[in-house]
């Protein structure tokens, strides 16, 4: 024999449902734009005491790097691959920061793995 809910429960619990596919649907736009604005957006960081500036989208893409000639040893290129890996590593840090600060917003600090 299976129990029933009343009829006022099984109405409340459709309704509930009906609300929370419209909170995830409006959710999922929200997360939506914000992605579409961070992949507009640029982000600038300098790196080696101002010997680098990197400049990258929200998307990851990398728009440009600006090199302070006083950092090109030909003697010593490693130093300026180090302070480029450090640039490079100082941007995606920002920008996954600024990422997760911006989806936070959307979803009400819901941690979403894979979503972000």
């Amino acid at each position: 024999m299976k129990a029933r809910l009343p009829q006022e429960y099984q109405a409340k619990g459709a309704s509930n449902m009906n609300q929370m596919i419209q909170k995830a649907h409006k959710m999922q736009e929200d997360i939506e734009k914000i992605q579409e604005q961070l992949n507009e957006t640029d982000f600038t960081v300098t790196a080696g005491g101002g010997m680098i500036e990197l400049t990258m989208t929200g998307g990851r893409k990398l728009k440009s790097v600006k090199l302070n000639p006083d950092c090109i040893d030909r003697e010593n290129p490693e130093d300026l691959e180090d302070i480029i890996i450090a640039g490079v590593n100082a941007m995606l840090e920002k920008v996954e920061e600024e990422t997760t600060k911006e989806m936070e917003k959307a979803t009400g600090g819901l941690s979403m793995p894979g979503l972000f």
